[in-house]
């Protein structure tokens, strides 16, 4: 196995996505005064969840904009009629609360500096650039990737074999000279696997092996694991030099 980059996911790959909106949620409901309206703030949490998956789903599939799936996730959350300019100034108001709790995984410096020397780096998302060039540079790691590419400008989405083709051609690499980390088993593992790339699917959580069973396809549970994967002679664990 000759892998010669990694293009990464962002969103609970490198960044911890989930208890950033979980924190950013809960105190923006409780200075919009919507906690109220449910029994626990994990039920509020579970439904504005719930909202954001199924709207991902419709600007996954072409359905409506970037900007068009966040005015929906608040107006169906909300269970109102609201404008667009009332939808984007709570979805602002969210964003404040949210990017707050801004933190990568405590695992994440560690192997970008052990695969520095090894290997090249690139993001893939099925975001915006807008969104996640900002959240890169707020975290300090943008300029560790050599491109990011981005969904919502690309016009193809994972698992979407031309999301993960357009990375290896800014790369001007092959597929088979590429690994993708992300970490959901289907958008990220299976669609990296049938691109043809190098699949290896974070399992943060705990999802189970299950969805791994296919050639070119791996799991792991912590991002240390990854330089034995890729093959590459590395000190993994070594303080981070990058600051």
């Amino acid at each position: 196995m000759d892998i010669r980059a990694v293009v990464w996911d962002v969103d609970d790959t490198l960044f911890d996505y989930r208890t950033a909106d979980s924190l950013g949620m809960r105190d923006h409901l409780a200075v919009e005064g919507l906690l109220a309206d449910y029994p626990t703030v994990e039920d509020a949490i579970t439904h504005w969840r719930a909202v954001t998956d199924s709207q991902w789903a419709r600007f996954a599939a072409g359905e409506t904009t970037f900007e068009g799936q966040r005015r929906d996730r608040v107006r169906v959350f909300v269970d109102r009629p609201l404008t667009d300019a009332e939808a984007d100034a709570w979805f602002a108001r969210y964003l404040r609360h949210y990017e707050a709790a801004w933190s990568l995984f405590p695992d994440v410096l560690p192997v970008l500096d052990a695969l520095a020397a090894s290997h090249r780096h690139s993001v893939l998302s099925n975001s915006s650039i807008h969104v996640q060039d900002h959240k890169l540079r707020t975290l300090g790691v943008h300029d560790r990737f050599e491109s990011i590419i981005c969904a919502a400008e690309l016009g193809v989405s994972k698992p979407e074999a031309g999301a993960f083709l357009a990375a290896c051609e800014a790369l001007a690499l092959p597929p088979e000279q590429v690994a993708y980390v992300g970490d959901h088993p289907d958008i990220d593992g299976r669609g990296a696997a049938e691109a043809g790339l190098l699949s290896v699917w974070i399992d943060r959580y705990d999802g189970g092996a299950d969805a791994v069973a296919l050639p070119g396809r791996h799991r792991i549970a912590s991002l240390a694991e990854l330089p034995a994967l890729l093959g590459a002679d590395t000190r993994f664990g070594a303080p981070s030099t990058f600051g």
